[in-house]
């Protein structure tokens, strides 16, 4: 989903797996409690969806400049520094957004991501220099189940704050959450953890990374996979409420609709069992496809209304379905020597659609009501589906 996901958080022997799954759930609550209130801040504040979609534009290209040079930050900080500044973009991110600043609403936005992606690229590499291939989408069911938790709580508890009147309350959550995750993680560092010791492998030249990255046919499509299934995941998580809202549904409802899509992540283990009956390539193509059809159909609904979040809520199953096997592609497809640089630019995917979606949008409103727009979504995820016949077939 929307900004939740480290790539490769594995199940390994003993309590490894687990500790770090816990932390994933704390990093992700930190996160997921200001998810389904903050594009109501943003409209509040900066008066108009055009103008929302602008200030998650900027905050999109703070975060690619960061996330793209995590390789070379990298070389001047050890990786359990890389991922304690994680650690106080969130927290930094946390008091920025709560200003509600016109200034400020970008910057914290970008920071929240940024935050996101450092999480993400330094727990794949300490995952991937440790874990087999074969054990990948048994590992991606169980984080599935333990994200799901976090992201379960936090919209609906956000929502409900705000409701109540505590609007102030999210944020000091989120922030008290990202202290708590840098404790945990220290603790783990310097407890008895063979994963999180030193890492070993060694970061590279961004630009080179990209080159590299684009002339291999198979990680570009799990490239492709990814930044549609994120596409989808930032406009429910962004326009989501705000469709809500003026759908006429109160406000709590956009909550609870983030927090219900949600629960279907515990349906990981049965979606890794489907994968291994019929192959995580076809379950991939089902989820793309899934969630193309759900788009048109907003697209045909038109202007807001009640009966446009059952669309909303069926592409969620289409996203759950790639957010369980999504990243298979890509981790059975990259060359061992080449992780590190190659999960630098894979982790993009989340810049790519943050930047993608509200120019999306922007561009559309220029001409166009704003539903076309899911016609547009809904084409991107009909083209994923179709390059996935290009992955081996036991993927």
């Amino acid at each position: 989903m929307f900004h939740r996901r480290p790539v490769a958080l594995s199940q390994l022997p003993g309590n490894t797996s687990l500790n770090l799954a816990r932390m994933s759930a704390i990093e992700g609550f930190s996160r997921s409690i200001l998810v389904s209130i903050l594009p109501l801040v943003a409209l509040e504040a900066l008066g108009s969806k055009e103008n929302v979609a602008i200030a998650y534009l900027i905050g999109g290209l703070l975060t690619l400049s960061i996330t793209l040079n995590i390789g070379t930050i990298e070389r001047y900080l050890q990786r359990r520094w890389v991922v304690t500044l994680g650690g106080g973009f969130l927290v930094l991110a946390a008091l920025l957004l709560y200003s509600r600043s016109t200034i400020f609403l970008p910057l914290g936005i970008g920071l929240r991501s940024a935050a996101a992606s450092v999480y993400t690229v330094c727990l794949s590499l300490y995952i991937m220099d440790y874990i087999g291939k074969k054990d990948l989408t048994l590992n991606e069911s169980r984080r599935m189940q333990y994200t799901g938790l976090a992201w379960l709580a936090g919209p609906a508890l956000g929502s409900w704050l705000v409701a109540k009147g505590y609007v102030d309350i999210p944020f000091l959550l989120s922030a008290i959450a990202a202290f708590i995750m840098l404790a945990y993680f220290w603790r783990l560092r310097l407890g008895d953890n063979k994963v999180l010791r030193k890492a070993q492998s060694q970061a590279s030249n961004p630009w080179q990374a990209i080159k590299r990255y684009s002339g291999q046919k198979r990680l570009r499509i799990a490239y492709s996979i990814t930044v549609s299934r994120s596409c989808y995941w930032v406009s429910l998580y962004v326009y989501g409420p705000i469709y809500v809202v003026e759908a006429g549904l109160p406000v709590w409802s956009a909550g609870v609709l983030l927090s219900g899509v949600s629960t279907m992540l515990f349906l990981s283990p049965v979606i890794r069992r489907i994968s291994d009956r019929f192959g995580t390539r076809q379950v991939i193509y089902t989820g793309l496809t899934i969630t193309g059809l759900s788009l048109l159909a907003l697209g045909f609904v038109g202007s807001p209304k009640p009966l446009g979040v059952v669309f909303w809520v069926s592409g969620a199953v289409g996203g759950v379905l790639l957010d369980v096997l999504g990243n298979i592609p890509f981790m059975r497809s990259v060359k061992s020597h080449e992780r590190v640089a190659m999960t630098s630019v894979f982790s993009t995917w989340r810049e790519a659609s943050e930047l993608l979606t509200p120019l999306l949008v922007s561009a559309v409103l220029v001409f166009f009501p704003f539903q076309a727009y899911f016609f547009i979504l809904a084409l991107m995820h009909f083209m994923s589906a179709v390059s996935t016949s290009f992955l081996p077939k036991r993927l």
